[in-house]
């Protein structure tokens, strides 16, 4: 494998091991400093937000001035952002600065990354290493919560700490290896709605997008309030939510490597319907957990529903695309960051006032998304055979 590429896939890693690791810190930090459980939300919501927004601007900055500059000031600034949380760690107001200086320059190491690996691969392996870049990704995901909660364990800076020198060290790499690719195509600009993309809207594709979206505000809703209700309800630790999550974490990755490579052509909604309810099925026993070991279990039953449902919703989202991949790919990133928006704010939200009946009403909401599935089936508006 090429040095630049797996470079690329530790930036990749990095950026999403840092949107990860706070996620076992934050809930404890809020609550020792007695602040408003919405804070936690609103400190998720603002990195989306903030990544959201700003990952166009990247993208066109990205074609002037270059894929490698784009990397190394998205590296200083995540790195910085780091730094910014653990140093002022009792301060809610550049708690809030520093995620969304996060925000910022994750969707400028997205964009930049992106574009260099499109510029350095032909069409015809161009999806090898963009599938490497999404591993990294999901590995970022796993390892975060973990790491986050074992060196949370020590206090709760030393995660942000680690992770704003590693993210140094790994500029000072990128700086020595990395050398500027011949500029073969424009970067992926992530733009807010993707060229093209209102007019998949005219098509049961529609149905599709809705569901991604619904799948990954009960998916951020989970990230934001699961620790916060284990809190009161056994006392749960920043170190133990760590090992949950990295648990959780390899459901996911058993279940994209073990169980969707099995599902046949045809058969996709049959497996989405089943990841709906067993989605459902977690977070009805969520309330009821009186123990960490049953606190895990059923948050490995909502990401083994989820992650089915996510990854066979992807692979029927190209197939329904009549050859738009990127486009739809496009608005289906758009409505999973919708997702991430929303979903961290209205939930902390929602716990505040009902406490554990939350999860009735996101596993109401897993339920009632099945019916995207049956208007999708109904419709006969397809891009297929377009």
């Amino acid at each position: 494998m090429k040095k630049p590429i797996l470079l690329l896939m530790s930036v990749q890693f990095f950026v999403y091991l840092g949107f990860g690791i706070i996620i076992p810190v934050l809930p404890e930090v809020i609550v020792q400093q007695g602040l408003s459980e919405i804070h936690v939300g609103g400190l998720l919501t603002v990195y989306s937000l903030a990544s959201f927004f700003t990952a166009p601007l990247w993208g066109s900055l990205s074609d002037r001035v270059g894929r490698k500059k784009l990397i190394l000031i998205g590296l200083l600034g995540f790195s910085l952002s780091f730094f910014l949380f653990a140093f002022f760690i009792h301060n809610l107001t550049l708690l809030y600065l520093s995620r969304v200086v996060g925000g910022i320059f994750s969707g400028a190491l997205y964009t930049a990354v992106t574009g260099f690996v499109g510029d350095m691969t032909t069409e015809e392996n161009r999806n090898k290493y963009m599938g490497l870049l999404g591993m990294s990704i999901g590995l970022g995901f796993i390892f975060g919560p973990a790491i986050g909660g074992v060196l949370g364990d020590i206090s709760l800076q030393t995660p942000f700490i680690a992770s704003g020198i590693l993210t140094l060290l790994l500029l000072v790499y990128a700086g020595i290896i990395l050398k500027e690719p011949e500029r073969t195509g424009e970067a992926n600009k992530r733009a807010l709605l993707p060229k093209g993309g209102m007019m998949l809207w005219h098509y049961r594709i529609r149905n599709l997008f809705l569901l991604s979206f619904m799948v990954t505000l009960i998916l951020a809703g989970i990230e934001s309030t699961f620790q916060l209700f284990q809190i009161s309800a056994i006392e749960i630790t920043p170190k133990q939510i760590g090992y949950l999550f990295m648990a959780s974490g390899f459901v996911d990755a058993a279940i994209q490597g073990g169980v969707v490579r099995r599902v046949k052509n045809g058969t996709e909604t049959k497996w989405i319907l089943g990841g709906q309810v067993i989605t459902a099925i977690g977070l009805i026993l969520i309330p009821f957990t009186g123990s960490l070991f049953w606190a895990g279990v059923a948050l490995s039953i909502f990401t083994a529903g989820n992650a089915l449902t996510r990854t066979i919703l992807v692979s029927l989202t190209s197939k329904e695309s009549g050859g738009k991949y990127g486009t739809a790919a496009g608005m289906t990133y758009s409505m999973d960051n919708m997702g991430r928006i929303i979903g961290p704010l209205l939930f902390t939200w929602l716990l505040t006032t009902m406490n554990g009946g939350i999860y009735f009403i996101s596993a109401a909401l897993a339920v009632i998304s099945i019916v995207l599935i049956f208007m999708y089936r109904k419709s006969s508006k397809t891009l297929r055979n377009a």
